[in-house]
């Protein structure tokens, strides 16, 4: 991969130093509007000491960490990017963020997390909006058709999606308004219009309509090709998130022989990554429209030793430990909630050899740990993955081995 000897250089506390602190200003003039990035203030190598540290502290009572792996180029990795759309108090059209824990929208031209193509066709489009007379809308009066914009970029093929978030699915011209868009960006590869007609805070609505292209793009992670939808999960910084899961594989210690289950598999990514390495794979999920995408990901992939299966994981576990069935590892990559008891006791009942939990919120992955650790597992080791820099949220990788049935 391009870049993962470089990445690699920064693990174990080995990040580098080279990033000189920058003030604040020069980086986001709406930092302190925004609350977006809450350590824009500390140089990149700092944020990873400080990331570092807290994580250590976290998981000290359960195990080692072994490190904290950073971006060498770290702005700019966001891939999907979104924009909310509205006026300022002068009438003027702007686009941004909602101030952290607020609905008051901060007009943002450029951001440093955010892909640079991204925010371009952003920017594009909010300056076309009066020659096609298309207003915001506006939640107070329920008046207006564009809420935002979603776009999605796709990190090794370079596909563009777009996503008009409109109230009502009527966009006007809107063939004469895909051409004078791509006329300024000709890579956009796909525009869909999504109707969001309800009064809630969720962005993307149930209705869909595509007014240019197929209405998805591709990309890859090592090696395995993705489709990814609208309303598709899909890690927004895939470069990292291909650190991730290399992780994620050498810690689940695969020899091509073991079962694994692929537990909150989501639309199957992590699972197609070990399946080449593994006896076999089974992935378990609870949102069918997922299931659906992990299957015909998995037969675009070729991957013929992995099955996916609608359902919760606990139940599924128990229901594999109730019949007498083996496995050897399992991944699991629960929500920012973490896992609940009833998840972990399946766990502990079905007995896998390992576990490799990824967790994108180091507060509940120790309360996880905590529980594990006082049912028979262990901590081997853990190292965080900086997946937001400049910001305070980290990804975590730990591997938990079974201390009462041992390899």
């Amino acid at each position: 991969m391009d870049r993962r000897s470089n990445q690699n250089t920064r693990s174990a506390g080995g990040h580098s130093t080279s990033r000189k602190p920058k003030k604040e200003n020069n980086l986001c003039p709406v930092y302190k509007k925004c609350g977006g990035c809450q350590l824009l203030h500390m140089d990149y190598a700092a944020q990873l000491h400080y990331k570092k540290e807290q994580l250590r502290t976290l998981l000290k009572p359960y195990g080692k960490l072994e490190g904290m792996l950073g971006m060498e180029a770290p702005e700019h990795y966001r891939h999907k990017v979104h924009a909310a759309f509205g006026r300022d108090k002068r009438g003027n059209v702007i686009s941004g963020v909602y101030k952290e824990g607020t609905h008051t929208l901060v007009s943002v031209e450029k951001c440093l997390l955010e892909n640079e193509k991204a925010d371009a066709i952003i920017q594009t489009i909010r300056g076309m909006l009066k020659s096609f007379k298309i207003k915001t809308y506006d939640e107070d009066t329920d008046y207006g058709l564009l809420r935002h914009v979603l776009v999605r970029v796709g990190y090794r093929t370079g596909q563009i999606m777009v996503v008009l978030v409109l109230r009502s699915p009527i966009l006007p011209s809107k063939n004469n308004f895909v051409k004078a868009l791509r006329k300024e960006h000709p890579e956009i590869t796909t525009v869909v219009v999504n109707v969001n007609d309800k009064s809630t805070s969720m962005v993307l609505g149930e209705k869909e309509q595509v007014i240019y292209g197929p209405g998805y793009i591709e990309d890859e992670l090592l090696g395995m090709k993705f489709k990814i939808s609208p309303r598709s999960f899909y890690q927004v910084n895939p470069a990292q998130t291909e650190l991730l899961y290399q992780k994620v594989i050498e810690y689940a210690e695969l020899s091509g022989k073991e079962r694994v289950l692929d537990a909150y598999c989501g639309t199957g990514t992590i699972g197609m990554i070990a399946a080449p390495k593994a006896g076999n794979v089974i992935g378990v999920e609870l949102n069918q429209d997922a299931v659906r995408d992990a299957v015909a990901g998995a037969r675009k992939n070729q991957v013929e030793n992995i099955w996916f299966y609608q359902g919760d994981a606990g139940d599924f576990m128990v229901k594999m430990a109730d019949a007498g069935e083996k496995v050897d590892v399992v991944l699991m990559d629960p929500p920012r909630t973490g896992s609940s008891e009833k998840f972990l006791a399946a766990l502990v009942k079905l007995k896998p050899k390992r576990v490799v939990y990824v967790s994108c919120n180091p507060e509940t992955l120790a309360r996880d740990l905590k529980y594990l650790c006082g049912k028979g597992y262990r901590m081997k080791k853990g190292v965080g993955v900086d997946m937001f820099p400049f910001t305070k949220h980290v990804e975590t990788v730990c591997l938990l081995s079974n201390i009462q049935n041992k390899k």
